[in-house]
């Protein structure tokens, strides 16, 4: 049923920033709302799985279910199909800047601003497949496995698997999920770290338990001082569900640009409700200017924006920072943690203008 893809992914690297086992979307290549299926970025555990369709089984299961099934994804494509517009972003998402601006290198991927998209998914909701197993009255988490050589893993409360967003997505942006995005099923999990949307779902285990794993005791926790080992225990500190609200320009890092007015954009995202206000700064953060968001806003989606810059000859340093719907703003001080997680300060961007 499973062989692996040659290289560690199925699509052509090209366009993006390679990130030793990942690919790194370039945003400056991202123009409209829609992050295109080939410009996705991809964060792999292990090489990506090539599933045979016919033969895929969804196992549902669990003493936290009144039955046991496994579904295949004839049935998947039956049942009633939700469709949610989200962005999926890696918890480490700009990482690879944390030295940058804290003097402190945070362990894991070095990614820059480019591990974040936003896709159309379509799928049944997750909640829709538990109902037909049927819960049992003392059932909690909810813990989904993929198919990929780590079987890589990730637990939810039963409140956010029975939320009418997160889905079995079976397409993304209206075509069947690509490979290297979790064909034939994955979980889409919207303002949730991206590690919480599984691919290759082939596991769903309804637990009466709180379920511990190594995906939220020492990988996708917060390890430091704030967060005392003793007061998170099993975990070695906070475990990382909700997304934080941040923004980053469509440019290259550094930027290079002839003088004379530009009309720039970039793409502002929070897990805790839609962005409601963008600014700009081309003195380093001295001053700041509003921003225009473009597209309507969809709760569970990035919001593009867009300013014009007088640009003349120097070096520059272009910033910006957003506020959501909830009031949640990008703070002046990065969260200081061992892995480097949940970064989102105004990010300083320099530009050359000649």
């Amino acid at each position: 049923m499973i062989g692996e893809a040659p290289r560690r992914w199925v699509k052509d690297p090209t366009p993006f920033i390679h990130r030793t086992t990942n690919l790194e979307t370039r945003l400056e290549d991202i123009t409209g709302f829609i992050t295109p299926n080939e410009l996705f970025f991809v964060r792999n555990h292990s090489p990506t799985p090539l599933i045979d369709p016919d033969r895929y089984a969804l196992k549902v299961h669990g003493p936290g279910l009144s039955t046991e099934l496994e579904i295949g994804l004839g049935t998947l494509e039956s049942m009633p199909q939700t469709t949610v517009t989200a962005y999926l972003e890696c918890a480490g998402n700009w990482r690879g800047l944390f030295r940058e601006l804290t003097g402190a290198r945070a362990s894991g991927g070095q990614w820059t601003t480019g591990a974040v998209g936003c896709a159309v998914w379509s799928g049944p909701t997750l909640g829709s497949v538990l109902e037909l197993a049927g819960l049992t009255g003392d059932a909690v988490d909810v813990n989904l496995v993929g198919l990929d050589g780590s079987a890589f893993e990730r637990a939810m409360p039963l409140a956010k698997a029975f939320h009418p967003d997160t889905l079995i997505a079976l397409r993304m942006n209206d075509q069947p999920l690509p490979q290297d995005h979790g064909f034939p099923a994955r979980a889409v999990v919207p303002g949730w770290t991206g590690s919480a949307s599984i691919k290759w779902l082939g596991e769903i285990h309804v637990s009466t338990e709180k379920v511990w794993n190594r995906n939220n005791t020492t990988s996708y926790v917060l390890i430091g001082d704030q967060w005392p080992e003793a007061d998170y225990a099993p975990a070695l500190g906070a475990p990382i569900n909700e997304l934080v609200v941040k923004s980053a320009l469509a440019l290259p890092r550094p930027a290079a640009l002839g003088p004379g007015p530009h009309q720039l954009h970039g793409f502002a995202h929070s897990g805790s409700g839609p962005v409601r206000e963008v600014q700009w700064s081309a003195d380093g953060g001295t001053t700041w200017q509003a921003a225009t968001i473009v597209d309507p806003v969809v709760a569970t989606a990035w919001q593009r924006f867009e300013f014009t810059w007088n640009a003349v000859p120097g070096d520059h340093v272009l910033m910006t920072r957003a506020v959501d719907s909830a009031g949640m703003a990008q703070p002046d001080q990065p969260l200081m943690n061992d892995k480097g997680y949940l970064l989102n300060v105004p990010l300083p961007h320099p530009v050359t203008v000649a």
